[in-house]
């Protein structure tokens, strides 16, 4: 449901697609790499891996130019301080922004879902149980004035974004688990999926001590960014 909804948002199993694998551990990532193959798979048929190492060529025009045809780049799973090295600030990073202004969609996985926030968290080189790592704090930012972490429940990660809103009250902590996602219209998002999407919010107050700094939202939720609020439906 989640990749149909992804290539349903791009324009269909037509529409050019880029995968992004930079965040894994390999130095190189053919054009035929396995790891888009889940991609393939859920029906695109017009995919392209883009992958560098190195800034530099991320910041030249016959680079960026890759994404200019795109309506929809995906980022795949590993370590978010390798996006953050290659592509934050240059000609590519802006080319994957614009992606967004164009009306296409940008995804991903992992830490393809935490580098879309505007505060990076689990950014560290040194290892993803460092929540807040200075030179690693800064995300891509599709998402403003956000912290985004994932595998939530199925790593037990549910209370670490707490000391992060705790340090940086501004921020609204979004955990997401694995097999579910949030997608993304205007000022608010719909969960779907299988499990549970955690709000952390400086103004949410727990029933009683003790309790649980966040509560959670399920598939068919829906969640006001602008008001940082559940939208309740309304019953005829």
């Amino acid at each position: 449901m989640i990749l149909s909804r992804f290539i349903a948002a791009a324009g269909g199993t037509e529409a050019p697609v880029i995968f992004v694998p930079t965040a894994g551990e390999k130095q190189n990532y053919g054009a035929t790499d396995p790891g888009a193959d889940f991609l393939r798979r859920a029906g695109c048929r017009s995919l392209e891996i883009l992958h560098t190492r190195d800034r530099r060529e991320a910041d030249t025009e016959a680079f960026a130019s890759r994404v200019r045809r795109a309506r929809a780049v995906f980022f795949g799973g590993g370590r978010q301080w390798r996006l953050v090295d290659s592509y934050l600030g240059t000609r590519t990073g802006r080319e994957f922004e614009a992606v967004l202004r164009r009306g296409g969609v940008i995804a991903g996985t992992s830490a393809g879902a935490t580098i879309q926030g505007s505060y990076l968290v689990r950014g560290a080189r040194e290892g993803n149980t460092i929540m807040m790592a200075p030179g690693y704090e800064r995300g891509f930012g599709y998402l403003r004035h956000t912290a985004i972490d994932q595998h939530l429940l199925r790593r037990n990660r549910q209370n670490d974004l707490v000391a992060v809103i705790e340090r940086h009250p501004e921020l609204l902590g979004i955990g997401i688990d694995e097999n579910t996602a949030i997608v993304v219209h205007g000022d608010g998002f719909e969960v779907i999926g299988s499990s549970k999407v955690a709000i952390y919010d400086r103004h949410y107050k727990p029933a009683a001590p003790g309790e649980a700094r966040y509560y959670f939202l399920t598939a068919g939720e829906r969640f006001d960014l602008a008001r940082r609020r559940r939208v309740v439906a309304r019953h005829s």
